[in-house]
């Protein structure tokens, strides 16, 4: 893709079917507290080194240790001894609970010192990775326990919103409002059968119209000479591309919208279904300069643009 075609080596990780899965993330959403552990659907080649061996050794090496010499077991029980430190146990201790290392036994840590957890024995009726591995469907502890006063590291044990230096950035964005009625600011979107890009090489999910377009309000395109189906040439400091052009009264007037993830069918690539249908990146109109002020982060939505129609010069 676009970005292993800058690889000199791509490492033969293993694929997400022959490795187990626990959210971790993704549940903190949820409004029950629910564990869920998934077993690898395939038996992964045992001469296939897994993710988290690849990372270890990919450490050792970012940090100058010869190949040969980058003891992985050692760095991941480093690890580990560090995570139970934190929890107030011995390390040495707690391994001798286990015959072997990596992701999992890392779950179990976290499951038992969890605040459904067994402790080592502590609360014999907790949880442990093996019963919750006896659980194929799961494990519901009924509905989420507020904590976030507790957390906070605010005197007051709130969540500020609205931070002293956020409100003194606010005159500034006042004016960002004041546009004359001809500038343009562009602002990204994603599709659901795109999902940023990870579809775009799946055929039944690529099939019917381009959804790669450029939404502009019918009045914007009409002060332009635009309509539905047009091609556009879309400038900014930092670029420009051409793009077709869909009209909706559903985006605010002065605002343009593309979708993120596409640009295939750059050289070296090899996803055959999206080179078939490439789009445009729109990467190409960010100014690397323009920032989030407050934060200094870049900035990849209100980015001044303007449009025209691709043959105008």
């Amino acid at each position: 893709n676009e970005t292993t075609r800058h690889a000199d080596v791509i490492l033969p990780g293993l694929s997400p079917l022959e490795q187990p899965h626990h959210d971790d993330l993704i549940l903190m959403f949820a409004i029950n507290s629910i564990a869920n552990y998934s077993a690898p659907v395939f038996a992964p080649d045992p001469d296939r080194p897994q993710e988290w061996e690849i990372l270890i050794r990919l450490t050792g090496l970012c940090a100058g240790t010869p190949a040969q010499d980058v003891d992985v077991a050692a760095i991941d029980d480093g690890f580990f001894d560090y995570l139970c430190f934190t929890q107030g146990l011995d390390g040495a201790t707690i391994r001798g609970h286990y015959q072997s290392g990596g992701p999992e036994r890392i779950l179990d840590l976290t499951l038992r010192t969890g605040p459904f957890g067994d402790r080592y024995g502590e609360n014999p009726d907790g949880l442990t990775l093996a019963k919750l591995k006896a659980q194929p469907d799961g494990i519901n502890f009924g509905p989420m326990v507020p904590q976030v006063p507790d957390i906070l590291g605010t005197t007051d044990h709130k969540i500020r919103l609205a931070p002293q230096y956020l409100l003194d950035d606010l005159p500034r964005l006042a004016r960002r409002l004041d546009r004359e009625p001809d500038e343009l600011v562009l602002v990204s979107r994603r599709h659901l059968r795109s999902n940023n890009s990870w579809f775009h090489n799946v055929p039944a999910l690529m099939k019917g119209r381009d959804r790669c377009t450029l939404l502009m309000h019918p009045d914007d395109a009409a002060r332009r000479g635009v309509a539905t189906g047009d091609t556009v040439a879309v400038r900014s400091s930092a670029g420009r591309i051409e793009v077709p052009v869909e009209l909706t009264d559903a985006i605010k007037t002065g605002v343009v919208s593309m979708p993120h993830g596409w640009g295939h069918g750059l050289p070296g690539t090899r996803l055959s279904v999206a080179n078939g249908s490439p789009g445009v990146n729109t990467n190409i109109l960010s100014p690397p300069t323009f920032l989030d002020e407050p934060s200094g982060n870049g900035a990849l939505n209100g980015i001044p643009v303007t449009v025209a129609p691709a043959g105008s010069g």
